[in-house]
């Protein structure tokens, strides 16, 4: 639903997060205005953990959909929740096969849309190579890149820990800050006509670049 209540409860939301990040993570982020305002967007970001999605969508300032596994949307509360903002349920978190199937469908339909490439939260603070799937998805639809880097989350929530790590801006520095880079967007004309191998290191090397901006915008002291 795209109304204007819709449209008003996620900027409720991201002004929510956005406090609770700012205070609980020391966030940062930069870049903001190389999001399109308009029409559909492929958003790649490397994922270090939960807190990603909303980083992400704290950077770009414009309202985003991403893919999140079934089973978070059982709940009664959580699952209308996680919709109303923009979580779509899929079997497969990722670039899966029912996942890519509804990335073109979103973006065919015009959405800015969030894809985390590596298809799962790193185990050790480092990007992992990425899924041919995105090859398939932007074949379908070649749409504009921007791709987003994030620092920080990982050491803030790693994949093995339980709860968040907070960082809060009046707190002692203790290394799990969190902050996001937004970069220009990567036009379909600079990567169609790529092979296959030669367009993934080209995007795996544009996310790469935001993540070393993020790492050293991020709060270090």
């Amino acid at each position: 639903m795209d109304s204007w209540q819709s449209e008003l409860w996620y900027r409720l939301n991201f002004s929510w997060i956005w406090a609770t990040y700012t205070l609980g993570f020391s966030y940062r982020s930069r870049g903001f205005s190389h999001m399109p305002k308009n029409g559909p967007v492929l958003i790649l970001a490397n994922h270090e953990s939960y807190l990603d999605p909303l980083a992400v969508g704290l950077a770009v300032r414009r309202r985003i959909w991403y893919l999140a596994r079934k089973p978070l949307f059982k709940p009664p509360l959580l699952g209308p929740y996680l919709k109303s903002v923009g979580c779509v349920p899929v079997d497969q978190h990722g670039v899966a096969k029912e996942g890519i199937r509804t990335c073109i469908d979103l973006l065919q339909a015009g959405k800015p849309l969030l894809v985390f490439p590596e298809g799962r939260r790193t185990s050790d603070g480092e990007m992992k190579e990425f899924k041919a799937g995105i090859a398939l998805i932007l074949k379908r639809v070649p749409v504009p890149i921007v791709p987003v880097g994030i620092a920080g989350a990982y050491e803030s929530y790693p994949i093995h820990a339980t709860v968040p790590k907070f960082a809060p801006m009046f707190w002692p520095y203790n290394g799990a800050a969190i902050a996001t880079s937004v970069g220009k967007p990567i036009l379909p004309e600079r990567y169609q006509g790529m092979d296959r191998e030669v367009m993934m290191q080209f995007l795996f090397d544009a996310v790469a670049a935001e993540v070393e901006k993020a790492e050293r915008f991020k709060r270090k002291g």
